[in-house]
C-alpha cells in the first residue's frame, strides 16, 4: 500500500515538474526575445557575429533547461561520443524520437545552425531565439537548401533531422531528401547522432501530459563520420542523394534495433 501511495506521489510530482518545465521554457524565450537579445543588439558586429552570439546564447538556455529537466527528475541523460562534436563545417544528421531532441543536441554544441518549421518564425516564445541565431526557415526548399550548404562551406555547423519531424512510433523511418542533398552539395563533415528514449515519451503520438511511470533516460551516441566520396563520384546528382539518402536510413533503422534490442 505504501508503496502504491509512493507510486502515485512521484508520478504527479514528475506531471507537475514536466508541466514546470514547459512553462519555463516558455519563460525562457520570452526573455531572450525581450531582454537579451535587445541588449545583445546593441553590441557592435556584423550579421555573421550576431549570430555567432544568439546561437551560443540557445546554447546555455538549453544547457539550463535539460538541466532543469534532470534536477527536476524528469529525466536521465547518457552521452557518448561528445569529443566527435563540435567542429568547423561539421553537418550533424540525427533521428528524432523526442520533443526536446534538438535542445539537446544544442546544450551540447556550442554553436550550430539548424532548420526549423516555417510556422515557428511566428511562435511568441520560439521567435526571438530563431531570429537571431540565424536558424533557417523550410518555408522554401530550394532556398533552404542554398542556405544549409552555404553555411557548412563557411565553416559553420549544422543540425538537421532528415525525418522533417518526430518519428511515429512503432513506424519504420522514411527519411526526405533534403539532408542527403545538403550533405552531397556542401560536401564537409558527416556525423550521424543516434538519439534513442526510454520508456518513450514526448513523441509526435503523445501530448506532453503524456508521461510514463518512471522519468525516461535520453541516449545520445555520436558515430564515427561518414565518408561521402562514394556518393560525390556517382551521376547523375539525383541518384548520387538517392542512394545517399537510403544509406542514411538504412543506418539509423539499424541503430534503432540495436538500441531497441538492449532496450537504452
Amino acid at each position: 500500500m505504501a508503496q502504491k501511495i509512493i507510486r502515485k506521489l512521484t508520478y504527479g510530482w514528475r506531471l507537475f515538474a514536466t508541466g514546470f518545465s514547459f512553462f519555463s521554457f516558455g519563460l525562457i524565450g520570452l526573455l531572450l526575445r525581450f531582454l537579451v537579445f535587445p541588449v545583445l543588439s546593441v553590441l557592435p558586429g556584423n550579421r555573421l557575429q550576431r549570430i555567432s552570439r544568439g546561437q551560443r546564447v540557445v546554447h546555455y538556455g538549453s544547457y539550463v533547461f535539460i538541466g532543469l529537466m534532470h534536477r527536476l527528475g524528469i529525466m536521465t541523460y547518457e552521452i557518448k561520443g561528445l569529443e566527435k562534436l563540435n567542429r568547423p563545417g561539421q553537418l550533424i544528421i540525427a533521428n528524432h524520437p523526442t520533443l526536446v531532441d534538438i535542445l539537446f543536441l544544442l546544450s551540447r554544441i556550442k554553436q550550430a545552425n539548424c532548420i526549423v518549421k516555417e510556422s515557428l518564425c511566428r511562435n511568441p516564445f520560439m521567435r526571438g531565439p530563431i531570429l537571431n541565431a540565424g536558424y533557417i526557415s523550410n518555408g522554401d526548399p530550394k532556398k533552404m537548401i542554398a542556405e544549409c550548404v552555404e553555411w557548412l562551406k563557411s565553416g559553420g555547423t549544422m543540425i538537421i533531422f532528415p525525418e522533417g519531424t518526430r518519428s511515429v512510433p512503432g513506424k519504420p523511418y522514411s527519411f526526405q531528401r533534403g539532408a542527403a542533398t545538403i550533405a552531397l552539395q556542401a560536401n564537409r563533415i558527416v556525423t550521424p547522432v543516434t538519439l534513442s528514449c526510454y520508456p518513450s515519451t514526448l513523441t509526435k503520438a503523445e501530448k506532453w501530459y503524456q508521461i510514463p511511470d518512471r522519468r525516461f533516460h535520453l541516449t545520445m551516441h555520436v558515430g564515427d563520420d561518414i565518408g561521402l566520396d562514394e556518393f560525390t563520384t556517382i551521376k547523375p546528382k539525383s541518384i548520387a542523394v538517392r542512394r545517399f539518402n537510403q544509406f542514411l536510413q538504412d543506418y539509423f533503422t539499424h541503430q534503432k534495433e540495436v538500441y531497441k534490442k538492449h532496450g537504452k
